[in-house]
């Protein structure tokens, strides 16, 4: 062997050993779960959930952690991005609506880069090029709403599909795109795998709230109750196929649970004391535990970083639930879905790497899912390309030194021009209510919320985290100040530290 080949397999093996370090990484992210949802955060919860506390028990419990957005889509788009979703748009992907995703780098793009084996298994709802296979000698339908639906006919199914996870560094998909959306079919990679062969045609009774299934294409035989078992079974075969592998590898592990259709399989069915949801929730819990599980038992529990946590809050179905079952899935927080209240986006967070996160700790700095990418390239040894993830504020040392949080301020946002700002322990609400899903008229009546006519909302958490005592009349200099920097924030970005 001559010097320069010497120098070459030297190289080799520093690279090796320097991969060989990095952790895996793994992020588990639920649906619709509220932060009172779990039992770590709320201790009041009629919903056990035995394995995503034990999760907690092992590293950082966040108490001031929030997502994106009230609802799905933009959620994600954040989580993968380190971008604030209201940068380029706010609602959630139609279906067979195309990619929000374009050029934007993710946590898959920038894990692949620094040799990672990449993989998404469940709900990606970020769009695909459906338009590439679709045939356009089929006119859509619309439904009762005026939304457009498609038959089976209307797709060349055989085809690929462009846009989609292994568009944007993925290795690996495999899921049901949405679990309430057509086509109500298994797509794996770039394609679907199980053909639609006929209508929607199944409308059960589900076990809370409504069936929430839009029309479109289905394959035959197609068993909502099955979808959450195979998601969950699918995931734990591939961490078990990385065994043996060389190099670290990156899960994502989006779960369609416990969004509505509300549908927990018959061995979960009254595990809760809080209905159909708090099962489904007992359901989502058992398949985090097996997820967890399969990481241990496959010798990946020490050398894997592990971050849970969920979209935004639970569905107005939530209200329903505390006058039969006295659970409130937002506690102790205002609010529910979609809303720019607590309960709307502020929502559980885990985050666990033995050795290196500290266990049983609970960390009530300010953070925001958007932080993870940041987080994610800091602890991996990557620089973030300029004009990427300008959002995302580098978490790494809040998580395993306990730092003081480097972010100051969020903004919220679900709805295209109704925003909030949260600064230090300030909130302003630049709206007339921070509620969109119609709240009942009992539940305010009981809680003691008033209503004002003030064109805002302004709260003080520190002393206010259930947002009862609106300020905005008597704090004008606050007001001022915070729609200032609101301004700035959307104007400019933050500034990564």
């Amino acid at each position: 062997m001559n010097r320069i080949e010497l120098l070459a397999a030297l190289l080799t093996l520093v690279s090796s050993a320097s991969a060989a370090e990095l952790p895996n990484i793994v992020i588990l992210y639920v649906d619709d779960m509220g932060y009172g949802d779990l039992g770590a955060d709320n201790p009041s919860s009629k919903i056990p959930t035995p394995n995503l506390d034990r999760l907690a028990s092992e590293g950082m419990r966040f108490t001031d952690a929030h997502s994106s957005s009230g609802i799905c889509t933009p959620s994600r788009y954040a989580l993968l991005t380190g971008r604030f979703h209201w940068r380029k748009f706010h609602g959630i992907v139609q279906s067979f609506d195309p990619p929000v995703l374009e050029e934007e780098l993710t946590i898959a793009e920038l894990l692949k880069q620094k040799g990672y084996r990449t993989a998404c298994i469940g709900k990606w709802h970020l769009g695909w090029n459906w338009e590439e296979i679709r045939n356009r000698q089929v006119a859509p339908e619309k439904d009762q709403r005026g939304r457009p639906y498609y038959s089976p006919a209307a797709f060349d199914w055989s085809q690929p599909i462009s846009g989609g996870p292994l568009s944007h560094g993925f290795d690996d998909y495999f899921g049901d795109d949405v679990p309430n959306f057509p086509p109500y079919a298994w797509l794996e990679n770039d394609r679907v795998i199980t053909q639609p062969t006929e209508p929607l045609q199944i409308t059960p009774k589900t076990a809370e709230g409504s069936w929430e299934a839009r029309p479109g294409p289905m394959t035959k035989d197609w068993d909502f109750y099955a979808v959450v078992p195979r998601l969950t079974e699918r995931t734990v075969d591939w961490i078990g196929e990385q065994k043996g592998k060389e190099g670290p590898f990156f899960l994502y592990v989006p779960f369609n649970s416990p969004h509505a259709p509300i549908v927990p399989t018959a061995e979960f069915v009254g595990k809760s004391q809080a209905g159909g949801f708090g099962d489904y929730v007992v359901q989502t819990d058992d398949s985090a535990g097996r997820i967890l599980k399969a990481l241990e038992e496959n010798g990946f529990g020490e050398n894997t970083l592990v971050i849970f946590s969920a979209d935004n809050g639970a569905e107005h179905y939530a209200y329903e639930r505390v006058r039969k079952y006295d659970h409130w899935s937002s506690a102790p927080f205002r609010g529910v879905k979609r809303d720019l209240y607590e309960g709307g986006h502020h929502v559980p967070l885990v985050v666990k790497w033995p050795g290196h996160v500290p266990a049983e700790t609970v960390n009530d700095a300010l953070i925001s899912q958007v932080d993870v990418l940041a987080s994610v390239a800091a602890i991996v040894g990557s620089p973030l390309p300029e004009n990427s993830a300008e959002d995302s504020y580098d978490m790494s040392k809040v998580w395993t030194e306990k730092a003081k949080s480097p972010r100051q301020s969020i903004v919220h946002n679900t709805m295209a021009g109704r925003y909030a700002i949260r600064d230090g322990d300030w909130l302003l609400i630049t709206a007339n209510s921070g509620a969109h899903s119609k709240v009942p008229a009992w539940f305010d009546q009981e809680r003691g919320y008033l209503q004002d006519d003030l064109p805002g909302e302004l709260y003080n958490l520190k002393l206010d985290v259930a947002q009862k005592h609106n300020l905005y009349a008597d704090h004008g200099d606050k007001v001022k100040e915070l729609t200032t920097k609101l301004k700035q924030i959307q104007a400019n970005g933050q500034v990564r530290q």
